[in-house]
């Protein structure tokens, strides 16, 4: 009966000790990293979209409790510069048929809320992580200059005044990355990122693609453990 109950105490405190050794090598920090952002044009409903590849910053507060249970919360901002082009039927024949096009210079705002799994090992700590959030496109100005030419250049090219709206999307947030502790509370956070979700539609006077798009971000930056 003595060893039975000896057992069953020392498996309580090795589980106890695991609990707490789990618990004692939680630890929060704050990041700062710069990426680049690259996304593919998309066509739908006779109009081709195009962002800018631009350059972005990311911060980062994230917990991690254990190799499992991790999570953080992240702004992130880039330029999101669009253009747009697209055949405008008129109904009479490739003679009076026109294309249009326009330039919006925009502000891209990202905020997510995301998962994160890793594993510490020295001074390193791979990751993988996966989440959402909502993506923010805000233009530059209430109106952009959209041009309209005729396909067979018979009449010289026009341009319009067309109105802009801030778009708001559902962005799904996955990457994988690495940390790598260089001092005891500093080092250096290694990622990349990618954002799916459906084309953002800044110019009232083209129609939306409708279409599912993606970013890829690859970044570096540092981090702070508190």
């Amino acid at each position: 009966m003595r060893s039975t109950q000896s057992f069953f105490r020392t498996i309580l405190f090795t589980g106890l000790a695991a609990i707490t050794g789990a618990v004692s090598q939680g630890q929060t920090s704050v990041a700062a990293s710069l990426y680049g952002a690259f996304s593919p044009s998309t066509s739908g409903n006779g109009t081709t979209q195009s962002p800018s590849n631009a350059a972005g910053a990311l911060l980062e507060l994230r917990h991690i409790r254990n190799p499992l249970v991790g999570y953080e919360f992240t702004y992130a901002y880039n330029r999101g510069n669009q253009a747009y082009s697209e055949n405008l039927p008129s109904g009479c024949g490739l003679v009076c048929a026109q294309t249009g096009s326009a330039s919006i210079p925009a502000n891209a705002h990202q905020i997510s809320a995301d998962w994160v799994v890793s594993l510490k090992a020295a001074n390193l700590r791979p990751f993988v992580l996966a989440g959402g959030g909502v993506l923010l496109n805000v233009p530059g100005a209430g109106t952009v200059t959209a041009v309209t030419c005729p396909v067979e250049g018979l009449t010289p090219c026009t341009t319009s005044s067309v109105p802009t709206s801030i778009s708001a999307k559902g962005v799904f947030v996955y990457g994988a990355g690495l940390d790598w502790t260089l001092l005891p509370h500093l080092g250096l956070r290694l990622q990349y990122r990618g954002n799916l979700y459906k084309a953002s539609a800044l110019a009232n006077a083209f129609s939306s693609t409708n279409a599912f798009t993606h970013s890829a971000e690859p970044m570096i930056g540092v981090f702070f453990r508190l």
